[in-house]
């Protein structure tokens, strides 16, 4: 008997890649569980599997940074305790941070994609189902999109959950209204320009020379580099990053924020009387609105 729940939850993350840097993405979970019925004549209640499988993936995977250990370019040092240093070497685009353990997910692999994190999903949740479920398997998939989209990564440092960790992210779509009519020009030129970025908050700006970095950072210096730097109850965060994969924002980077944002760059390139509004997404199914 097979048990299937589709959409069970989101997994906004961000992760490394030597090509892109650093990437937010936003994946739907799917799971089918292989199993015989039990007492109740179910293999497993809906509501208590969709509540576990979301626990486990919120915990080992959801809202970090996913990491290929296996690639060359990449480079992991264990610190003081609960601490880890990460690099992936990209010449005068290297990325490098300090953060608690909880802000990386560690994946067996040389890249990260759909395959490697399905395949380390599976493996964080076997062993963790009732005797009577064999097998489970589990699909990721894009949200289907039919206009302009952007991947962020960022870290909101007020936030109470895991949202405070420094380098998490998002697959976003965009619509802009001009006029009550979608203006998919604009649009696609804000993806554009947001495509494989860092927003950060101008007051977490340090000097990249104050970031206690591994060895690995030495190269790295504040005429490349934007160094990012909060503690918050899970720890203390460090991150440099290049200054061309950064847009420094003079708020902090919440959806509702990042809307009015977008709303203050398009509103000069309107006509006079004009109306403007931002639907930005964060993830899947939610967002914020800005008008002008």
């Amino acid at each position: 008997m097979n048990l299937f729940v589709n959409d069970l939850t989101v997994i906004d993350a961000s992760y490394l890649c030597e090509k892109r840097g650093m990437v937010g993405e936003s994946w739907i979970l799917d799971v089918v569980m292989h199993g015989d019925l039990n007492e109740m004549s179910m293999v497993l209640d809906f509501s208590k599997v969709k509540k576990q499988i979301k626990q486990l993936v919120d915990q080992y995977v959801d809202h970090r940074l996913l990491v290929p250990v296996d690639n060359d370019a990449v480079e992991i040092t264990s610190i003081q305790s609960g601490y880890s240093q990460v690099d992936l070497m990209r010449g005068e685009k290297g990325i490098h941070l300090h953060c608690p353990d909880e802000a990386f997910c560690f994946v067996d692999a040389k890249e990260i994609s759909i395959e490697s994190v399905t395949k380390h999903i599976h493996h964080v949740l076997q062993g963790h189902l009732p005797s009577n479920v064999a097998s489970i398997d589990v699909t990721l998939r894009h949200e289907k999109l039919d206009g302009a989209y952007y991947h962020y990564t960022h870290g909101l440092k007020k936030h109470d959950g895991n949202c405070q960790r420094i380098a998490h992210g998002h697959r976003s779509p965009i619509q802009i209204l001009v006029d009550g009519q979608r203006d998919i020009e604009r649009e696609h030129a804000f993806a554009q320009r947001w495509q494989d970025i860092y927003l950060a908050s101008i007051e977490d700006l340090v000097e990249v020379e104050h970031l206690e970095l591994s060895e690995h950072a030495n190269g790295s210096s504040s005429d490349t580099h934007f160094g990012f730097r909060y503690t918050t109850s899970q720890g203390d965060f460090q991150l440099a990053i290049a200054h061309s994969e950064t847009e420094v924002l003079n708020t902090d980077t919440t959806v509702e924020l990042l809307a009015v944002f977008i709303a203050n760059e398009i509103a000069p390139s309107l006509n006079e009387g004009q109306s403007l509004q931002i639907i930005a997404y964060e993830g899947v199914g939610k967002g914020a609105m800005a008008f002008r």
